[in-house]
């Protein structure tokens, strides 16, 4: 989501020059046959055109719009266009504003296979026939049915991809689906509530944005801005803790009115219940009855990824940002090794394997040198003293964690993809308008820019390639923008890379193609100083190179998020979030129809999936 939108509801309801540090030789280049002519499609120019864009040699297939049903059966109600569905009807349908996405396969060749995806936040305006202007419960129902997580089934026929409807695998996890709480944090003081005094259980899952594969094949959604649903009487606000207030849990200050008629987001009458949100919850796709899991040992914030690799003594490690202005990236190391396999045993003996480890945040120093700092209760400063009684507190409030132990505060750390052949790590840093702001932290080496209106991406090589080192190298592979403004200190690493803003999305294939989305604000596209980047856009790099190549261009509004290719390198699954949104509030009249309608007004907009493939059937992003 974007962040205008987050301090809008809040409040209502000199470039430094890219470091190369690495070498040409950083990344594996291309083998001849792996990637075939890696970025060779034709590119595609920024576009302020409502619809999308693809390159003439690619067509795109509407897949799993909001409101489709999931494929449970016997509930497969139809998706009214009036927004006249019911909650219940919500519950077994797709949410809205789909996110993080991951395909898993059922089959060797992976023409069939599970499409796991996140919804994001509402659109209460659309959500509704008659909107919010008058909030009932039924409506906070439907509300918390409409974010969560999809799972469905889909096919590869002679025609496309098809969803299979019904599916034993289908199922809608949402904002009211019990599910456990698991790691240190479970069953300690600020994890109970009236509800649940054993503080080990919990309703709902909500702002599920960026995701996470495990080696074991579960699906980590991520619940990234639940503080806006959590609210309650303005007068309440003059008691809040430090802690509510660094995590944006401040009653008068939510984006809807659950806390009226849901009184556990009422922060004056349960003020834990926020507590149990901001985690990376575990999903087994392949098991529907089997309850997801919020796994604590992983530390709450806007939890906005969780890029799942290995160590080179087999650990799993977790990378996580937490997408907000001045917050830090983490690093999860567990203590038990991964059993191999992704079967019904190996998921079962890495049960466990994400609540017992060692939580770290980034230190990112000047000279391309970095370090782990450990989240650690009685190392680095983290103690009683200040403020810590123990570890479930040190991850409960990790961000104040963060502080103490000196992370670096990032401009809006967001989606972490790992090179699958080099090891090396990426990160989307969105952008940050009040970098430099009085009373704000400066620009620094990570965090180059003063009112970083673009944002960039971020690299780093764990030292002796191995994912649980302490200690890293970093540059900047993208300091993103219009290099012919002037003063935006837009860098790229090739002369023929295209230019784009607010990196968002990322995601490398098998082949090592990167692949970056954006979401740059609904209320500066097309607009000073973004006129030149057109409408939100997914771009393909080959790091070996530096080139980078526009792939994508999105509907008037919308981001382009949520991208997985299949196995084989032939279909590459990407979502349309938002489209119509004008303004960040959702207050305006949506400047979209699509996919439905021909024009503003004729159509509800509606986020989807999109699957896309050559038109030959070769492999995506040549």
């Amino acid at each position: 989501m974007p962040l205008d939108r987050r301090h809008f509801l809040l409040q209502s309801g000199s470039a430094a020059a890219v470091v190369t540090l690495f070498g040409q030789g950083c990344a594996v280049p291309s083998t001849a046959g792996s990637n075939g002519d890696a970025l060779g499609f034709t590119g595609v120019p920024v576009s302020l055109r409502d619809t999308v864009v693809v390159p003439p040699e690619y067509e795109w297939q509407l897949l799993y719009p909001w409101g489709t049903p999931t494929g449970i059966a016997g509930q497969m109600p139809a998706f009214a266009p009036d927004g006249a569905n019911s909650a219940a009807d919500q519950a077994v349908q797709a949410g809205m504003h789909h996110d993080g996405m991951h395909f898993f396969a059922l089959d060797a060749r992976g023409e069939r296979g599970l499409l796991v995806m996140n919804h994001e936040y509402t659109d209460e305006q659309l959500l509704h026939t008659d909107g919010v202007k008058v909030w009932t419960a039924d409506k906070v129902r439907k509300s918390l049915h409409a974010m969560g997580v999809s799972v469905i089934e889909v096919r590869r026929t002679s025609t496309g991809w098809q969803q299979v409807q019904p599916s034993p695998f289908a199922r809608r996890i949402h904002g009211n689906t019990p599910m456990r709480i698991a790691g240190p944090a479970a069953g300690t003081p600020l994890m109970r509530t009236a509800a649940n005094p054993a503080g080990d259980q919990v309703f709902g899952t909500f702002a599920n944005c960026a995701m996470g594969v495990t080696p074991w094949g579960t699906y980590l959604t991520c619940e990234e801005n639940f503080h806006g649903y959590f609210g309650g009487p303005k007068d309440a606000a003059k008691d809040v803790t430090e802690a509510q207030r660094r995590y944006g849990t401040v009653p008068g200050t939510q984006w809807v009115e659950y806390w009226r008629f849901d009184e556990r987001f009422d922060l004056s009458r349960h003020p834990n219940e926020p507590h149990r949100f901001g985690w990376v919850v575990e999903i087994d796709p392949f098991e529907p009855s089997a309850a997801p899991i919020k796994r604590t040992a992983l530390g709450r914030k806007r939890q906005e990824s969780a890029t799942c690799t290995t160590s080179k003594d087999g650990r799993v490690v977790v990378y996580m940002g937490d997408d907000a202005r001045f917050e830090y990236i983490y690093k999860f190391v567990s203590r038990e090794k991964v059993r191999p396999g992704t079967d019904t045993a190996a998921r079962a003996a890495n049960r466990h394997l994400l609540d017992d480890g060692t939580l770290y945040v980034a230190r990112y120093d000047a000279g391309g040198r970095g370090r782990w700092l450990e989240l650690a209760h009685g190392r680095n400063g983290v103690d009683a003293a200040s403020g810590f009684a123990n570890q479930a507190e040190v991850l409960i409030h990790a961000r104040l964690a963060g502080d103490i132990v000196g992370g670096t505060k990032m401009d809006r750390p967001e989606w972490i993809a790992v090179h699958p052949h080099s090891g090396e790590v990426y990160v989307t840093l969105t952008n940050n308008s009040q970098r430099g702001d009085a009373g704000k932290p400066a620009p620094d080496a990570a965090n180059p820019r003063a009112n970083n209106l673009f944002g960039g991406i971020l690299r780093w090589r764990e030292d002796g390639g191995d994912a649980a080192s302490t200690g890293f190298a970093w540059d900047h592979f993208a300091l993103a923008g219009d290099p012919a403004q002037a003063g935006s200190g837009a860098r790229y690493p090739a002369a023929d890379a295209d230019m784009f803003g607010s990196p968002d999305g990322l995601h490398f294939d098998s082949g090592g193609l990167l692949w970056i989305q954006t979401d740059m604000s609904g209320q500066v596209i097309g607009k000073p100083a973004y006129a030149s980047l057109g409408n939100n856009q997914m771009l393909c790099a080959d790091p070996a190179t530096g080139r980078i190549k526009r792939f994508l261009t999105g509907p008037n509004g919308s981001e382009i998020t949520g991208c997985v290719v299949t196995p084989d390198r032939r279909t590459l699954f990407v979502n349309i979030q938002h489209p119509g949104e004008a303004r960040d509030d959702g207050n305006a009249t949506p400047n979209s129809a699509w996919p439905d309608g021909t024009t503003p007004g004729s159509a509800r907009p509606r986020s989807a999936t999109l699957a896309i493939r050559r038109r030959d059937g070769g492999i995506v992003g040549t």
